[in-house]
This record gives C-alpha cells, sequence and structure tokens, in this order.
C-alpha cells in the first residue's frame, strides 16, 4: 500500500482517537535512527502465494491453532507469538508495538524469526530500549505516519491489523484470523474503539482482496455504513 492511499484513513484515525501525529512521528524518527534496512525478499519469497494465518491475541487462539497449523506462514500479532510457541506453532513473523512481551521480540530476532517493531506516539520508551536489543537483520521497522529512511508503511494500526496489512504486502494468497475477538467486552473503552477500528481496517483490506475475513461476519452492513470505514469519497 501505497501512503498516499494510507495518509485520509490516518488523519481520519487520529481524529477520531484524538492522537497526535507528532508524537507518532517523533517515535517514527528516533526508530529510524536505531533500526537498519530490511531486506523484504526472503519473506517475501515465503508469504507470495501462500495461506498465511494472521493470529491474534484473543484467549480463543488456544482453540484455533489448528487453523494456524494448517496455513503455510504464520504471523503472530503481540502475545500470540507466545501461544503460538508455547503450543508448537512455528511463527515465521511477530508484528508488534513492543508494549506486551517485548522479551519475545528480542529472543525472536535472535533466532533469525523477523519483527515487525511498530513505533508510535504512545511508545517511545520502549523503542529505545527494546529495539538496541534486536538483531538488526531481524527487525522490521514500521510506522503509521510517513515512512522514513528505513522504517516502512504497510498499513494498519493495531498489531493484528498490520499484520493482515504485511501479509498482504508480501503477496498472500489467502488469510486466516486465528485468535481473533474484535467484540471482546473484557476490554476497556478505548481497546474498544481501537477494535472497532482494527475491524473498519479489515473490512477494507478484504474489500481490496475480494477474500472474506471470518473475525467480520456479522458486521459488514454496519461496517459499511459507517462514515469512518475506508475508503472514503473525498
Amino acid at each position: 500500500m501505497r501512503f498516499e492511499q494510507w495518509n485520509p484513513v490516518y488523519e481520519r484515525l487520529l481524529a477520531d482517537l484524538g492522537y497526535d501525529r507528532a508524537g507518532d512521528e517523533r517515535a517514527r524518527d528516533r526508530l529510524a535512527v536505531l533500526a537498519s534496512p530490511f531486506d523484504l525478499v526472503p519473506l517475501r519469497e515465503r508469504v507470495a502465494g501462500a495461506t498465511v494465518a494472521v493470529a491474534g491475541g484473543a484467549e480463543r487462539l488456544v482453540d484455533d491453532l489448528d487453523v494456524a497449523r494448517d496455513a503455510d506462514v504464520v504471523f503472530a500479532a503481540s502475545v500470540a507469538a507466545d501461544t503460538c510457541r508455547e503450543h508448537g506453532v512455528t511463527v515465521d513473523c511477530m508484528v508488534t508495538d513492543l508494549d506486551k512481551n517485548p522479551d519475545t521480540a528480542r529472543r525472536l530476532t535472535h533466532e533469525g524469526v523477523p519483527v515487525a517493531a511498530h513505533a508510535h506516539g504512545d511508545n517511545l520508551a520502549l523503542v529505545e530500549s527494546v529495539v538496541p536489543d534486536c538483531d538488526p537483520d531481524a527487525l522490521l521497522p514500521t510506522t503509521q505516519a510517513a515512512p522514513v529512511g528505513p522504517v516502512r508503511n504497510f498499513g494498519g494500526f493495531t498489531d493484528g491489523d498490520r499484520a493482515a496489512f504485511l501479509a498482504d504486502h508480501l503477496g498472500a494468497d489467502s488469510l486466516r484470523f486465528p485468535g481473533w475477538d474484535l467484540r471482546d467486552p473484557t476490554v476497556d473503552a478505548e481497546k474498544h474503539a481501537k477494535l472497532d477500528w482494527a475491524a473498519r481496517l479489515l473490512r477494507w483490506l478484504e474489500r481490496r482482496r475480494d477474500e472474506a475475513f471470518a473475525p467480520l461476519d456479522g458486521r459488514r452492513p454496519s461496517l459499511d455504513a459507517d462514515p469512518l470505514t475506508p475508503p472514503y469519497a473525498d
């Protein structure tokens, strides 16, 4: 996805959630200093034409692990990487903003597993403390602001939907979603708002891909009627 396509969505997301673009840019710029360019070719060769399981961090992941096992490739969002590995499911890429399990991110990079590490306005301290401990060859630096230097933007906002956008960018043939719960009643209001954005962005992506994503079953009419669901007319 080109940033020109993402930016109108990003602007609405910032306005809706009250986030600060300048904060995202500060964290992005620091990540750009700490990280190195990441070679996407090996990961693209693994993903292109494959079925990719985008593992989410909901409790139901344990019950959905066969979906991940049956996939060709597993992209794990944050703590989903721990759950997958604890149950013998190989993780091919971890997507994280480093806030829940930074030690896993460090460890995976040193095992040669790519970790898409995301910088945003609320995690600058984590970027500064975790990224220098990672193997730079396995660290894919990402942002939701404009890309700068080695820092890339593939689209997406939460760890899970960023993983889906990354898999799409790399040419995945189909996407599966074990461990997803976009209606989680246990989360607070801020997290609920983030999950609503994840749903909007996945709806945008599935329409772009002409593919149906299971986490959106039962929600498509309301998402299509939501003025914050991309794409936008203006």
